[in-house]
């Protein structure tokens, strides 16, 4: 027991759930004023899936009880996390374009015409599937190419911007949660250009990688991992992985390795 499960307890009919200890770490952290990564990082970290923060099927027990926590034994505003809800109503990224402003930019349907030949600062991007990652990538390499994927959002400004950039001599590599609905993300991407292969755009999650990840790092799920129809070779060799194994691997889980190799691939 400890002060958060005695005072959840002490509630009327509160029964702490089974596995509220493994929040512990996680809340003498917030009583201690430190900064956290986004909410999904702050999750895996405590070895839960990336969505037992936010998303209250993932675990009811264990959500109702961290809300209720964060509500009753924390003032206002003591929770102090890296927040991974970035305005992207068309196009999202970090040191694509030259310009003075702030970054990461995000782009709106009106100012994408200005954009379309702007000076570029960089000629290559990763592609970040998941807003969280993307959040906490930038904020620890302030100067790389960032281009937020931001889920299943492939809405027309953002085709408009890839494809334009595509054309000017970009060159992509996508990185996205390792389940079925995350290869497809990636095979529809590479379905969008026209002079980049799909093999360049797994450069940095080869069939090879997926594998080895799928071995180490995964968990079951039978939902996250039905094979899915996808285009391109490579992303079929990546689907039967993830269908054989019957498990996945979310981006949280690859922040250390994602850093190594997204720095050698930039230079």
């Amino acid at each position: 027991m400890s002060r958060y499960t005695d005072a959840y307890a002490a509630v009327g009919r509160h029964t702490p759930p089974a596995n509220a200890a493994v929040l512990d770490p996680l809340f003498d952290q917030i009583a201690a004023g430190r900064q956290l990564p986004p909410r999904a990082q702050q999750a895996v970290a405590l070895g839960l899936t990336a969505h037992a923060l936010n998303d209250r099927t993932a675990d009811p027990a264990l959500f109702d009880y961290y809300r209720w926590v964060l509500t009753h034994c924390f003032p206002a505003g003591q929770l102090n996390e890296l927040t991974a809800r970035l305005i992207g109503m068309a196009f999202t990224a970090a040191n694509i374009f030259q310009t003075d402003l702030p970054q990461p930019l995000t782009l709106n349907p009106w100012q994408v015409p200005a954009m379309l030949d702007y000076p570029l600062a960089a000629d290559r991007a990763v592609v970040i599937e998941n807003n969280g990652v993307f959040a906490l990538l930038h904020q620890d390499h302030p100067d790389w190419p960032l281009i937020l994927q931001s889920g299943n959002d492939f809405n027309a400004t953002y085709v408009q911007l890839i494809q334009r950039l595509e054309g000017r001599g970009m060159q992509y590599a996508y990185l996205g949660d390792i389940d079925s609905a995350g290869i497809r993300m990636a095979d529809t991407f590479a379905g969008l250009l026209q002079r980049t292969s799909a093999a360049a755009v797994a450069a940095l999650q080869t069939p090879a990688d997926v594998t080895r990840w799928l071995t180490f790092y995964g968990r079951q799920d039978s939902r996250r991992t039905k094979p899915l129809t996808v285009r391109y070779p490579v992303f079929r060799e990546e689907m039967t992985a993830i269908a054989t194994f019957g498990k996945f691997v979310e981006q949280e889980q690859l922040m250390g390795e994602y850093e190594a190799r997204i720095g050698r691939w930039l230079t």
